[in-house]
Protein backbone atom coordinates (compact mmCIF):
# COMPACT_ATOMS: atom_id res chain seq x y z
CA UNK A 1 0.00 0.00 0.00
CA UNK A 2 1.97 3.62 -0.67
CA UNK A 3 2.24 6.08 1.84
CA UNK A 4 -0.48 8.25 3.14
CA UNK A 5 0.36 11.78 1.75
CA UNK A 6 -0.41 14.89 3.86
CA UNK A 7 -1.49 18.41 2.58
CA UNK A 8 -0.91 21.46 4.28
CA UNK A 9 -2.66 24.79 4.69
CA UNK A 10 -1.72 28.00 6.60
CA UNK A 11 -3.92 31.15 5.89
CA UNK A 12 -5.80 29.38 3.69
CA UNK A 13 -3.18 28.49 1.22
CA UNK A 14 -1.38 25.02 0.54
CA UNK A 15 2.06 25.64 2.06
CA UNK A 16 3.00 21.68 1.60
CA UNK A 17 2.02 18.30 0.51
CA UNK A 18 3.81 14.77 0.60
CA UNK A 19 4.22 12.02 2.91
CA UNK A 20 5.17 12.94 6.68
CA UNK A 21 8.65 12.98 6.30
CA UNK A 22 8.32 15.57 3.13
CA UNK A 23 5.94 17.46 4.44
CA UNK A 24 7.96 18.20 7.90
CA UNK A 25 10.85 19.33 5.64
CA UNK A 26 8.65 21.43 3.33
CA UNK A 27 7.10 23.32 6.68
CA UNK A 28 10.55 23.90 8.31
CA UNK A 29 11.33 25.44 5.30
CA UNK A 30 8.49 28.17 5.06
CA UNK A 31 8.89 30.96 7.93
CA UNK A 32 5.33 30.80 9.60
CA UNK A 33 6.28 30.93 13.45
CA UNK A 34 4.26 29.93 15.82
CA UNK A 35 0.94 30.50 13.31
CA UNK A 36 -1.65 27.74 12.98
CA UNK A 37 -1.46 24.88 10.41
CA UNK A 38 -4.31 22.83 8.77
CA UNK A 39 -2.57 19.54 7.96
CA UNK A 40 -5.03 16.75 6.21
CA UNK A 41 -4.47 13.11 5.47
CA UNK A 42 -5.40 13.02 1.92
CA UNK A 43 -6.64 9.57 2.17
CA UNK A 44 -9.48 9.92 4.68
CA UNK A 45 -9.48 13.83 4.55
CA UNK A 46 -9.34 14.68 8.38
CA UNK A 47 -7.53 17.15 9.88
CA UNK A 48 -3.86 16.03 11.92
CA UNK A 49 -3.02 17.40 15.41
CA UNK A 50 0.74 17.45 14.29
CA UNK A 51 2.79 20.11 15.93
CA UNK A 52 5.84 21.35 13.57
CA UNK A 53 8.53 22.19 16.42
CA UNK A 54 8.07 18.07 17.39
CA UNK A 55 9.91 15.30 15.75
CA UNK A 56 8.86 13.21 12.80
CA UNK A 57 8.84 10.63 15.79
CA UNK A 58 6.72 12.50 18.05
CA UNK A 59 3.96 12.39 15.28
CA UNK A 60 4.51 8.62 14.38
CA UNK A 61 4.02 8.04 18.23
CA UNK A 62 0.01 10.00 17.52
CA UNK A 63 -0.35 8.37 14.08
CA UNK A 64 1.56 5.45 13.33
CA UNK A 65 0.22 4.58 10.16
CA UNK A 66 2.08 7.65 8.81
CA UNK A 67 5.08 5.71 8.66
CA UNK A 68 6.48 5.35 5.22
CA UNK A 69 7.98 1.88 5.80
CA UNK A 70 6.01 -0.80 7.77
CA UNK A 71 7.58 -4.29 7.55
CA UNK A 72 5.40 -6.58 9.24
CA UNK A 73 6.99 -9.59 10.99
CA UNK A 74 4.38 -12.02 11.58
CA UNK A 75 3.91 -15.61 11.35
CA UNK A 76 2.24 -17.10 8.37
CA UNK A 77 2.04 -15.33 5.32
CA UNK A 78 3.31 -11.83 5.98
CA UNK A 79 4.38 -10.73 2.05
CA UNK A 80 0.67 -11.42 1.07
CA UNK A 81 -0.17 -9.31 4.41
CA UNK A 82 -2.38 -11.87 6.19
CA UNK A 83 -2.98 -11.70 9.93
CA UNK A 84 -5.12 -14.26 12.26
CA UNK A 85 -8.56 -12.90 13.60
CA UNK A 86 -11.19 -14.24 15.42
CA UNK A 87 -14.40 -15.04 13.60
CA UNK A 88 -17.53 -16.19 15.14
CA UNK A 89 -19.99 -17.92 12.70
CA UNK A 90 -22.70 -20.13 13.95
CA UNK A 91 -22.55 -24.21 13.47
CA UNK A 92 -24.06 -24.03 10.28
CA UNK A 93 -22.12 -21.86 8.50
CA UNK A 94 -18.92 -23.57 9.74
CA UNK A 95 -20.42 -27.02 8.82
CA UNK A 96 -20.94 -25.17 4.47
CA UNK A 97 -17.67 -23.78 5.13
CA UNK A 98 -16.39 -27.37 5.32
CA UNK A 99 -17.55 -28.36 2.50
CA UNK A 100 -16.16 -25.93 0.33
CA UNK A 101 -13.18 -26.32 -1.75
CA UNK A 102 -9.54 -24.76 0.34
CA UNK A 103 -11.15 -25.09 3.50
CA UNK A 104 -12.26 -22.07 5.50
CA UNK A 105 -10.07 -19.19 4.93
CA UNK A 106 -9.56 -19.53 1.00
CA UNK A 107 -14.09 -19.51 1.21
CA UNK A 108 -14.11 -16.27 2.92
CA UNK A 109 -11.72 -14.66 0.91
CA UNK A 110 -13.23 -15.50 -2.01
CA UNK A 111 -16.33 -14.26 -0.80
CA UNK A 112 -14.62 -11.24 0.85
CA UNK A 113 -13.51 -10.45 -2.53
CA UNK A 114 -16.84 -11.03 -4.77
CA UNK A 115 -18.55 -8.69 -2.09
CA UNK A 116 -16.11 -6.15 -2.21
CA UNK A 117 -16.05 -6.07 -6.39
CA UNK A 118 -20.19 -5.61 -6.51
CA UNK A 119 -19.86 -2.56 -3.53
CA UNK A 120 -17.05 -0.48 -4.82
CA UNK A 121 -18.80 2.19 -6.78
CA UNK A 122 -20.59 2.53 -4.09
CA UNK A 123 -17.64 2.83 -1.03
CA UNK A 124 -16.28 4.91 -3.32
CA UNK A 125 -18.50 7.33 -3.54
CA UNK A 126 -18.82 6.72 0.08
CA UNK A 127 -15.33 7.53 0.85
CA UNK A 128 -14.85 10.36 -1.98
CA UNK A 129 -17.99 12.26 0.14
CA UNK A 130 -16.09 11.75 3.83
CA UNK A 131 -13.06 12.86 2.99
CA UNK A 132 -13.95 16.06 1.34
CA UNK A 133 -17.08 16.53 3.87
CA UNK A 134 -14.12 16.22 7.13
CA UNK A 135 -11.36 18.87 4.87
CA UNK A 136 -14.65 21.02 4.43
CA UNK A 137 -15.80 20.91 7.94
CA UNK A 138 -12.44 22.03 9.44
CA UNK A 139 -11.47 25.06 7.22
CA UNK A 140 -14.54 25.63 4.61
CA UNK A 141 -17.30 26.11 7.70
CA UNK A 142 -17.47 29.77 7.39
CA UNK A 143 -16.78 30.07 3.89
CA UNK A 144 -19.94 31.42 1.55
CA UNK A 145 -21.80 28.70 -0.17
CA UNK A 146 -20.85 26.31 2.72
CA UNK A 147 -24.04 24.55 3.13
CA UNK A 148 -24.92 24.73 -1.23
CA UNK A 149 -21.79 22.72 -1.40
CA UNK A 150 -22.63 20.13 1.30
CA UNK A 151 -25.84 19.66 -0.08
CA UNK A 152 -24.14 18.89 -3.93
CA UNK A 153 -21.49 16.67 -2.57
CA UNK A 154 -23.94 14.52 -0.69
CA UNK A 155 -26.26 14.40 -3.58
CA UNK A 156 -22.93 13.65 -5.57
CA UNK A 157 -23.70 17.23 -7.67
CA UNK A 158 -20.19 17.50 -9.28
CA UNK A 159 -21.68 20.85 -11.42
CA UNK A 160 -23.15 21.93 -8.28
CA UNK A 161 -20.32 21.62 -6.71
CA UNK A 162 -18.04 23.60 -8.32
CA UNK A 163 -20.44 26.14 -8.50
CA UNK A 164 -21.02 26.48 -4.73
CA UNK A 165 -17.40 26.45 -3.99
CA UNK A 166 -16.67 29.25 -6.65
CA UNK A 167 -15.65 32.06 -4.28
CA UNK A 168 -13.66 30.00 -2.31
CA UNK A 169 -9.94 30.49 -2.33
CA UNK A 170 -8.29 28.54 -5.11
CA UNK A 171 -6.21 26.06 -3.06
CA UNK A 172 -9.23 25.11 -0.50
CA UNK A 173 -11.10 24.73 -4.00
CA UNK A 174 -8.67 22.72 -5.50
CA UNK A 175 -8.21 20.36 -2.67
CA UNK A 176 -12.09 19.93 -1.95
CA UNK A 177 -12.74 19.15 -5.55
CA UNK A 178 -9.87 16.58 -5.43
CA UNK A 179 -10.95 15.19 -2.69
CA UNK A 180 -14.43 15.06 -3.42
CA UNK A 181 -14.39 14.13 -6.76
CA UNK A 182 -10.90 12.93 -8.04
CA UNK A 183 -10.34 15.87 -10.15
CA UNK A 184 -7.87 18.46 -10.41
CA UNK A 185 -9.41 22.08 -11.35
CA UNK A 186 -8.62 23.31 -14.62
CA UNK A 187 -5.97 26.53 -14.61
CA UNK A 188 -7.89 28.92 -16.15
CA UNK A 189 -5.06 31.69 -16.06
CA UNK A 190 -3.82 30.41 -19.77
Amino acid sequence: MPAITLTAFWRQQQIAHGTLSELMQQLQAVNIGRETVFIFNDRSGKRLDIHLHEDIASALAVYPELAESTAVKTRGRPKLGVSAKEVTLLPRHWEWLATQPGGASATLRRLIDQARKSAKPADNKRQRHDRAYHFMYEIAGDLPGYEASMRALFADDEAAFTASIASWPQDIREYALRLAFGKEEESHDA
